[in-house]
């Protein structure tokens, strides 16, 4: 029973930057978000044929655990401070505005969306991969443009990740060889320790200052995982230089939590759900209103051929 995941946000944002915004409902709005997401659901349930899907998503795009960990994170995407949050991202209204649409399509059509307050699609993705992996429940596809999920392939499980680096139509497959061949790492956690001492200024993530990937990927490939250098580090091992222990040493108090920030939850407090593709519209007379509404009708076809929907 294949499994497959969709980093929504990522894949709508994806959309709505590369979908001309000609493309409007019978109003005048914007739909170009919209169209894109269901046009990239249709691709992939006709590509790959996907026994249950989930649309995974942000109910906290900047959760508290890890702003408390690592202020800075996420911090130059905040839009507006709000007391006693997180704050709001900084999100183009034009696409903002089809946000409330694509949940109500969604719904009439009876794709499952997932999201957990206080955290991010990616840690509903590992949530949910972790329990594909235990339940042995079948392969799992996972749809991002963000390589943090890169940490979760896993060849023996089944697990990889279609990233559209080229667009959604021919993405990277990304699996232990992939991210041996372009990371000279082994393993998805293995890329998540060279991503915590890598860094990630897009995340606001200084990573260890003087250690890049390459770097970073020949310490493990050493000492095996971020808890061996960080042990070498501190045994003083000639495997290091005098200068890579020192960077280590100073960047010490970032090591200390930065993988609570950068590995995703496995055990986020998920609802019931049925994941399943569904057989027919969740609400057929919501997604006929919505289609004539926003002018969906040739994305909701497609979507309906996909499923097949008679």
């Amino acid at each position: 029973m294949s499994l497959m995941l969709l980093d929504t946000a990522s894949l709508y944002f994806r959309a709505f930057f590369g979908v001309p915004d000609s493309l409007r409902a019978p109003s005048g709005a914007p739909v170009n978000a919209v169209r894109g997401l269901l046009d990239t659901i249709a691709w992939l349930a006709t590509t790959h044929g996907p026994d249950r899907m989930v649309a995974c998503w942000d109910d906290d795009w900047r959760p508290a655990f890890r702003v408390e960990a690592i202020p800075s994170y996420k911090a130059h995407r905040v839009a507006q401070e709000v007391p006693g949050t997180t704050g709001i991202e900084e999100v183009p209204e034009v696409l903002l505005a089809q946000v409330p649409i694509i949940v109500e399509v969604l719904a009439a059509l009876g794709i499952a969306r997932v999201g957990v307050p206080g955290y991010e699609a990616d840690d509903v993705i590992g949530t949910l991969t972790a329990r594909a992996v235990e339940q042995n429940s079948g392969p799992v596809d996972i749809v991002t443009g963000d390589r943090d999920l890169f940490q979760l392939v896993d060849d023996a499980a089944g697990v990889r990740v279609l990233y559209p680096a080229r667009g959604i139509r021919d993405p990277d497959v990304v699996n232990e060889k992939r991210l041996a061949e372009r990371y000279g790492v082994a393993s998805g956690q293995a890329y998540a320790d060279m991503a915590t001492l890598r860094g990630d200024p897009s995340d606001g993530l200084p990573g260890v200052p003087g250690v890049g990937e390459k770097t970073a990927a020949k310490l493990l490939a050493q000492y095996g995982d971020l808890a061996g250098i960080l042990a070498a580090r501190d045994a003083g091992d000639k495997g290091l230089t005098t200068t890579q222990r020192r960077r280590l040493q100073e960047a010490d108090a970032y090591l200390q939590v930065a993988p609570v920030v950068v590995q995703v939850a496995r055990d986020a407090p998920l609802p019931a759900f049925d994941p399943a593709v569904p057989k027919a519209p969740a609400d057929a007379d919501a997604l006929a209103a919505l289609t004539a509404k926003w002018g969906l009708q040739s994305s909701v076809g497609r979507v309906r051929t996909a499923f097949g929907w008679a």
